[in-house]
């Protein structure tokens, strides 16, 4: 089964780079019909990750969404899968 992947470590400072990066992921997943994709916002202190769910919650990106699902085993890590 084919993913995306998109680590935010390098850019976990830059706001409208983690916005940019998130949407060129959407926008990629659609063209390649991929749907699952992995998003690393890293453990540390879990205000990435909620920008990333908040994200999610965007009335463009949202319907797009069947389920997200944040990894059991790694605090850092959260798989969407879309329609």
């Amino acid at each position: 089964m084919a993913q995306l992947k998109l680590d935010l470590h390098p850019i976990y400072n830059n706001s409208k780079a983690i916005d940019q990066a998130l949407i060129d992921l959407f926008e990629d997943a659609q063209f390649k019909k991929i749907k699952t994709l992995e998003i690393i916002p890293g453990k540390g202190s879990g205000q990435l990750k909620k920008k990333v769910l908040r994200f999610m919650e965007n009335s463009d990106i949202k319907p797009l969404i069947k389920r997200i699902d944040k990894d059991s085993k790694n605090f850092g890590r959260i798989f969407i899968y879309l329609k």
